[in-house]
């Protein structure tokens, strides 16, 4: 079940953000230099050059934006307060129950944050970057779908080239943390390193979006050092990336996707999982729970990252569809009312009915009974005011409107039918036909 952080915690979540995010600048950029920009294809681009002794290398700062700005303008004045970030960690955690991670899972993604894999545009995707959305949204998740023992890290292959800046070797820095990582070769090309495997069972992966013929081949990330495994759908997921906080040590400053890019993202990622599959269910765990606060936190961003995957092609098109065949109904209806979607999209829906006998509600003013949609009842009514203004009723009482129901059952059902499936949805779980919809629903037939 998710629930809301009180605001005091969320207002400490937001400092812990920004006391973060200075000290990451901070530590990335010695006193000794200055800050230096230049117009890369229409947009400017800031470095830290170094001193003329360290042979005046650059280091990659970032795109310019006002944030950026800001911390520029103010650097070197953020020092020393690592006991506050600490505190703050701790009180999120015990007071909030914000999830932490791992203890060694949290000391590789703090050796990847010095080593510069995050200002270098590396973004933290999969279960550990879940563990960031609670204090992101302000919002307890479930717990059951938290637990890993990897850390994945994607990066555009273009801007692992275009940032002309590069970490240590990506060995040697998880080689501090655990000396029993070693490298993981490609099963495509046995010289190419794309993940790295600790004695535990530790893994690191590293990623690179795959938006050509499908193609297995490792490609390289000069950027962080090291190869990396092409993916399908991956560049939906790290466009964009947002800054984030976990809460590990003093907590570290990370980048991952978007909260409503990474629901969409492991509804495709759900479907094309073997049944059967212990990650399938935790994927759509994920997607679900996610889904649920961004309806209220942030509906527009989660229709728009909805529509641009949906836009995206035919199989992109299928997979959500099918994706959302596999969770509940009720969620299932929740996600499409959220989206703007019907449920047409989904393959082999269907609103079937067995003659279920039919009521009169007077609380409601409708007749009612009861259809099936899969596994679900779907409760299907028509308003009195539907019936009295196309078939008559208004002089009838309440026998006398079921008789005329009865008399038109059929008509009714296949109304209901087009309206349930191919209309926009206003209650999930249920369709009702108004007064207003019904000369449109009858040409329909």
């Amino acid at each position: 079940m998710t629930s809301e952080i009180p605001i005091v915690l969320q207002t400490a979540y937001a400092d812990l953000m920004d006391r973060t995010a200075s000290a990451a600048f901070e530590d990335a950029f010695p006193d000794q230099g200055v800050f230096v920009s230049k117009a890369i294809r229409g947009r400017r681009y800031w470095y830290f050059q170094l001193p003329a002794e360290s042979g005046r290398k650059q280091r990659y700062v970032g795109p310019e934006t006002p944030e950026l700005m800001e911390r520029i303008a103010h650097h070197r004045e953020a020092r020393g307060d690592q006991n506050d970030r600490s505190t703050l960690v701790s009180t999120l955690v015990r007071s909030a129950y914000l999830p932490r991670p791992l203890p060694q899972i949290g000391d590789i993604v703090a050796a990847l944050a010095k080593a510069g894999v995050f200002r270098l545009r590396g973004v933290l995707v999969g279960t550990v970057a879940y563990h960031t959305y609670p204090g992101m949204l302000g919002t307890r998740l479930p717990t059951a779908s938290l637990q890993t023992g990897d850390v994945d890290i994607a990066q555009f292959a273009e801007v692992s080239i275009a940032v002309e800046d590069s970490t240590p070797v990506m060995l040697d820095v998880l080689k501090e943390v655990d000396p029993s990582f070693r490298p993981i070769s490609s099963v495509v090309d046995d010289r190419r390193v794309i993940a790295y495997e600790a004695a535990g069972g530790i893994r690191v992966d590293f990623l690179t979006p795959n938006r050509g013929p499908e193609n297995d081949a490792p490609e390289a990330l000069p950027a962080l050092g090291t190869d990396a495994q092409p993916l399908r759908f991956l560049d939906f997921l790290i466009r964009d990336p947002e800054p984030a906080v976990l809460l590990h040590g003093t907590g570290i400053y990370v980048l991952v996707p978007a909260p409503e890019r990474y629901a969409v993202h492991k509804l495709i990622v759900a479907r094309r999982r073997r049944v059967g599959n212990a990650k399938r269910d935790k994927d759509l765990q994920q997607a679900e729970a996610l889904i649920d606060v961004l309806i209220t936190k942030r509906p527009h961003e989660l229709r728009a990252a909805w529509k641009e995957a949906y836009a995206r092609g035919k199989t992109w098109r299928q997979l959500l569809g099918e994706a959302l065949g596999l969770v509940s109904a009720e969620a299932r209806d929740r996600i499409l009312k959220a989206v703007d979607a019907t449920r047409s999209i989904i393959p082999g829906l269907d609103l079937q009915f067995s003659a279920p006998p039919a009521r009169y509600d007077f609380d409601r003013d409708v007749v009612t009974f009861y259809g099936e949609s899969g596994d679900a009842r779907v409760r299907c009514s028509i308003s009195r005011a539907a019936l009295d203004d196309h078939f008559g009723t208004d002089e009838l009482d309440k026998e006398g409107r079921l008789a005329k129901f009865r008399e038109n059952r059929e008509a009714f059902e296949n109304m209901l039918r087009i309206k349930y499936l191919t209309w926009p949805i206003e209650e999930p779980g249920a369709v009702l036909i108004k007064t207003n919809d019904v000369e449109k629903l009858l040409k329909s037939l």
